[in-house]
């Protein structure tokens, strides 16, 4: 998934950005408020991670402006320790959760999940299609009972997929989305990981999961195939 950090603080921005990556989020930065608050309003994202006391506009300013605007990405607030008042303003100002600093990277993680499940539709702990279901939180995935292994980038693309079955979704999206807003590599690069999966989910199973639609995109069947 798709997640935007606004975090001023470079060590702890970079740190964020890594720990997300390795996880299987594309993370974009942006290190003062005024760059976070475009950022929010131009591009799509499936969360917002955002501190309060930035350079530029602070994060309470962003919140409200993003829901006054119809943005409804679900927003985590990072607030200082002790800072109750903070909280108070912040889920005031439309943000869906917050977390005291310093906090604990695996809470992090849960809270973000947390969040997607509970963002726009229904957002189940487990993902499932037919008799393909995927575990975020775990890490796991399977076809009817059998368990299937996949990188840490096939899972982030068969979870995107999952979280958009039925809908089809465009090469560009998907490029967003499961690799980041900067890649600037073949893009040709989702193709290859769709072959994967079917690879590893479709062909030894006798199933057609996901269709190509040529030149519209790629479509996970609600069934699983």
């Amino acid at each position: 998934m798709r997640v935007l950090v606004v975090e001023d603080e470079k060590l702890l921005a970079a740190g964020l950005r890594n720990g997300l990556e390795a996880e299987g989020f594309a993370v974009d930065v942006a290190l003062n408020g005024t760059d976070g608050l475009w950022m929010g309003q131009e591009n799509s994202y499936d969360v917002i991670v955002l501190d309060i006391m930035l350079p530029g506009v602070n994060g309470y300013k962003i919140c409200a402006t993003l829901r006054q605007t119809g943005i409804w990405t679900p927003i985590l607030m990072l607030t200082a320790k002790g800072g109750e008042r903070d909280e108070v303003e912040g889920l005031n100002a439309g943000a869906d959760d917050y977390l005291t600093k310093p906090f604990s990277f695996a809470v992090l993680i849960a809270r973000l999940r947390a969040l997607l499940r509970r963002g726009a539709g229904e957002r189940p702990a487990v993902l499932e299609a037919g008799d393909l279901r995927l575990d975020p939180a775990a890490k796991r995935v399977w076809r009817g009972e059998a368990e299937v292994e996949l990188t840490a980038r096939e899972f982030s693309l068969l979870e995107f997929l999952l979280r958009h079955q039925g809908r089809t979704v465009a090469k560009r999206t998907i490029l967003e989305h499961v690799w980041d807003s900067d890649f600037e590599g073949d893009p040709n690069i989702v193709e290859v990981y769709v072959r994967r999966l079917r690879n590893k989910l479709d062909r030894p199973f006798d199933r057609v999961s996901i269709e190509t639609l040529r030149g519209s995109g790629y479509r996970l069947a609600a069934n699983g195939g």
